[in-house]
């Protein structure tokens, strides 16, 4: 059902424009050449599936309006056509803008502590809230996710803690990582969202792999796999995406397409068309979606995920969005973007502002609702990040284990010559704020 009404939405779109459109050659079939589709015409290629033609065309990659982008409000919250109004009770509406909310909240006094030196690195995730909280909301709580490292809304609806997110950024003894990853590298196996690794795309081709482990045990479940366009240029993107598709795996390629790869913007990335023009040449089917609109974002998982699990294949999901934050602690984006620039992606089309108005129109959230939570979300937040600084750092030693099931030889030399080493200089090492 839902996979038929995002197709009726881009079958209107294309038909409802009066504009002008370079209509691309794959879809002039008909009006170009005189095509057969009788078996004996048909090119018997391995590797084709298309008609022979005398007529040379080039295929050109501009096409004029590009793919549409699918969205459900506008920038005031008002839903534009009432039967792509998702059937999301009150409650649940509430936890999703509280999830965005509260991302935003401990974002800004994570990015603070790291500028006062109190953690080492930190990453917001400013003006992409939506693509978080709406894909979260319309997947099922034991589908496997795969993040890039800008990806903590979905650890915050499933309900990963406040204590969670601010232990691991102080790498203390109660990050379950014990202090072996940066800040915000988060994993949960209670949550399956499995841990975040620094290198770009690394993570695709291994969700293809969970995706089609999946797939052979019959579970009903699906991977989900985030990444930036810009990872989208790295092989392992290719090798995802190949490896997917010919394989059938229930897999969500979700790209957040926020403009810019560290300093990097789009026009330097790629030429084409975005990343959705790639979904169909990988043989996958492809939404492309406004990611400022958190239910669109809703429905356009929701239907990528019913495809997945009914027809075990893989779908690509762009969701065009915009990183108003800085790349990380260790960017300063004024040097390659203008300050208007991010001030009108703040000021005019934030998917906070959006949403809140939705929730207000629907009598779901009022003002005084509103200045309630924020000071409430902030009090949570300084709470649980006072308790995360107070906590002591692991054992040192936790830097030498469980990397292997059994510690090598070589390790196991190395820690006994640090041993040595720590007793030597003890008056040296702050050993005090270290567990034993």
């Amino acid at each position: 059902m839902a996979s038929r009404l995002f197709r009726s939405i881009l079958a209107r779109s294309c038909k409802t424009s009066t504009a002008t459109v370079r209509v691309p050659l794959c879809a002039q079939v008909g009006s170009r050449a005189n095509y057969s589709t009788e078996k004996e015409h048909l090119a018997q290629f391995p590797g084709a599936k298309a008609p022979y033609t005398e007529k040379l065309d080039v295929l050109e990659p501009e096409v004029e309006n590009g793919i549409p982008i699918y969205r459900v409000m506008d920038r005031d919250g008002k839903v534009f056509d009432l039967s792509h109004e998702p059937s999301i009770d009150m409650e649940e509406l509430q936890h999703m803008y509280k999830s965005m909310t509260m991302l935003n909240t401990m974002d800004k006094i994570l990015y603070e502590s790291q500028r006062q030196g109190r953690i080492s690195f930190y990453m917001t995730n400013y003006g992409e809230e939506a693509t978080h909280i709406g894909s979260a909301a319309a997947l099922k709580a034991k589908d496997l996710v795969y993040g890039q490292y800008r990806e903590a809304g979905v650890l915050m609806y499933r309900g990963f803690s406040l204590d969670q997110f601010c232990n691991q950024c102080y790498g203390n003894t109660e990050d379950m990582g014990k202090g072996k990853q940066m800040p915000i590298h988060y994993g949960s196996t209670e949550h399956a969202f499995v841990t975040i690794s620094s290198p770009l795309a690394t993570q695709m081709p291994q969700a293809a792999g969970s995706a089609y482990a999946f797939k052979r045990a019959q579970n009903g479940l699906v991977v989900i796999c985030y990444f930036g366009e810009g990872a989208a240029s790295e092989g392992d993107a290719h090798a995802a995406f190949n490896f997917a598709a010919t394989l059938e795996c229930p897999i969500i390629f979700f790209c957040r397409n926020n403009g810019y790869a560290i300093s990097t913007p789009v026009s330097e990335q790629y030429r084409g068309d975005g990343i959705a023009i790639r979904g169909p040449a990988y043989g996958m089917a492809t939404i492309r979606c406004d990611g400022n609109d958190v239910l669109a974002v809703y429905n356009a998982t929701k239907t990528a995920r019913e495809i997945a699990v009914t027809e075990n294949r893989p779908v690509l999901i762009e969701a065009m969005t915009y990183r108003i934050g800085h790349h990380s602690t260790s960017d300063d984006s004024s040097a390659y973007r203008s300050v208007d620039e991010v001030k009108y992606w703040d000021q005019k089309d934030h998917p906070i502002t959006r949403f809140y108005s939705y929730l207000v129109s629907k009598g779901g959230w009022s003002e005084a609702q509103e200045k309630e939570w924020k000071n409430e979300s902030k009090k949570k937040v300084l709470e649980a990040f006072a308790r995360a600084e107070k906590r002591l750092k692991p054992d040192w030693k936790e830097m030498f284990t469980e990397v292997y099931d059994e510690m090598p030889e070589d390790l196991r030399k190395q820690m006994v010559e640090m041993e040595k080493h720590v007793e030597l200089y003890k008056d040296q090492y702050p050993l005090k704020n270290y567990a034993k």
